[in-house]
C-alpha cells in the first residue's frame, strides 16, 4: 500500500515574491531586528499588484508540489517571514514597535522580538480567505498551518500576563477562531506547529495540550487535527551542531498525544534517528514521519527513504504512516526541494 505524502509548512519563496524571509540569510543579523517593518516595508515595494504577484507565487509553490508527486500540499507560507509573526500581525495585544531582546534556544542566540502588552484576542480572522486561494489552484486537499500557543508565548516577549498558562488560553482561544473559520470553509487538514513542546516536555504536558485542545475545541469531525513538532531548526543550511531537543522528549509526550483529540503528530526523523519503537506508542494517532533532512543539501536516494519506511512500518500500519520531510523547506533551493520531494513520493509509492 502506497504511504500518503504531504510537507510540514514552508518551501522556498519564488524569485519574483520580493518579501523577506528568515531563511534567507541576507535578513540575519541586527539588520532583521524588526522583521515586520521590513515585511510590511517590502509588500509595499511590490506595488498595486502584490496580491497577483503572491498568488501567482502560490500556485507556482504548489504546481511544485504536486509535480513532485506530495499529496498534501501548503501553501508554503509564500506570505509570511515567518510562521509566528506573520500570524501574531493579525492579533491584538502584540507590539511590533516595542521590540524586547529574548535570549532563545538555551543561550544560543539573542533576538529582538515583539512585545506583548494587553491581551491578546483574535484579530480579522484571515486564514480561510487564504486557505481559499491555495485551493483554488489544486483539487487536492490543501494543509493551512499556524503556530502554537507555546510557541507564539516563547517567540515573544510577554509584558502583559506574567502567567505562561494565562496566556496560552488567550493565544488558544484566538487561534481556535481560525480553526472554526477554516472548518467552516471546508478545511479538512488544519496544523498546529509547536515544536516547542518537544525543546520543552514538561511544560506540555502541564499546561501545553490542554491549550493545544482548547485551539482545536469545536472544529468540525472531518478536519484532520494534526500538530508538527520538530526537535529544533538551525540557523543556516549544513550545520551539523545546533540545539536539538532531547530525543527521548517523544517518547515523553507519546501519551498524551495518542491520549488527546489530534489526529496527527508530525515528527522529524530524518536529521537524527528515533528509536523506532517510538511508533508503538500511538495506537489512534497517524504519524507524519520526517524521511527528508530540511537543513541538509545532500539529496536523499529513493532507495535509503524506502528503507527507512519499511523500518517503521515494522512498528505501525501504513495506514497510520505518512511521509514527510522533518520541517519547513524554507533553506533549501527550489532545485534541491524538488529532487527531495520526488525521491521522497517516489519511496513512499513503492512500498
Amino acid at each position: 500500500m502506497a504511504i500518503t505524502t504531504t510537507v510540514v509548512g514552508a518551501y522556498p519563496k519564488p524569485d519574483f515574491v520580493k518579501l523577506p524571509d528568515w531563511f534567507d540569510p541576507k535578513y540575519d543579523g541586527p539588520d532583521n531586528a524588526n522583521p515586520t517593518a521590513r515585511w510590511l516595508d517590502a509588500l509595499s515595494a511590490m506595488g498595486p499588484d502584490a496580491e497577483q504577484i503572491l498568488q501567482r507565487g502560490i500556485k507556482q509553490v504548489i504546481a511544485d508540489q504536486l509535480d513532485c508527486g506530495i499529496d498534501i500540499p501548503t501553501d508554503g507560507e509564500v506570505r509570511r517571514e515567518n510562521y509566528i509573526h506573520y500570524h501574531c500581525r493579525h492579533l491584538k495585544g502584540f507590539d511590533f514597535n516595542k521590540l524586547t531582546a529574548k535570549v532563545l534556544r538555551n543561550g544560543s542566540y539573542t533576538a529582538k522580538l515583539p512585545t506583548i502588552t494587553s491581551k491578546v484576542s483574535a484579530g480579522e480572522l484571515f486564514l480561510a480567505d487564504e486557505w481559499k486561494i491555495a485551493q483554488s489552484f489544486t483539487e487536492n486537499q490543501v494543509k493551512v498551518t499556524m503556530p502554537g500557543p507555546m510557541t507564539i508565548s516563547d517567540t515573544n516577549v510577554d509584558d502583559f500576563y506574567n502567567d505562561e498558562r494565562k496566556l496560552g488560553a488567550d493565544l488558544a482561544d484566538a487561534l481556535n477562531r481560525e480553526v472554526l473559520s477554516l472548518g467552516d470553509a471546508g478545511c479538512v487538514h488544519i496544523q498546529i506547529d509547536e515544536p516547542l513542546f518537544a525543546r520543552k516536555p514538561e511544560q506540555a504536558l502541564a499546561y501545553g495540550f490542554e491549550n493545544l485542545e482548547r485551539a482545536f475545541h469545536g472544529c468540525p469531525a472531518k478536519v484532520q487535527r494534526t500538530v508538527h513538532m520538530c526537535c529544533g531548526y538551525p540557523d543556516r543550511i549544513d550545520r551539523d551542531d545546533y540545539p536539538k531537543a532531547d530525543p527521548h522528549s517523544y517518547f515523553q509526550l507519546s501519551d498524551a498525544i495518542d491520549k488527546s483529540s489530534i489526529n496527527a503528530v508530525s515528527i522529524e526523523d530524518a536529521h537524527r534517528n528515533n528509536d523506532l519503537s517510538l511508533l508503538e506508542k500511538f495506537h489512534n494517532t497517524r504519524v507524519i514521519f520526517g524521511v527528508v533532512a530540511i537543513a541538509k543539501s545532500r539529496i536523499e536516494t529513493v532507495e535509503e527513504i524506502r528503507e527507512r519506511l519499511e523500518l517503521a512500518l515494522n512498528h505501525i500500519d501504513a495506514e497510520r504512516l505518512l511521509a514527510a520531510p522533518d520541517c519547513g523547506l524554507g533553506f533549501l533551493t527550489r532545485e534541491q526541494c524538488r529532487k527531495k520531494l520526488s525521491n521522497m513520493a517516489q519511496a513512499a509509492k513503492s512500498i
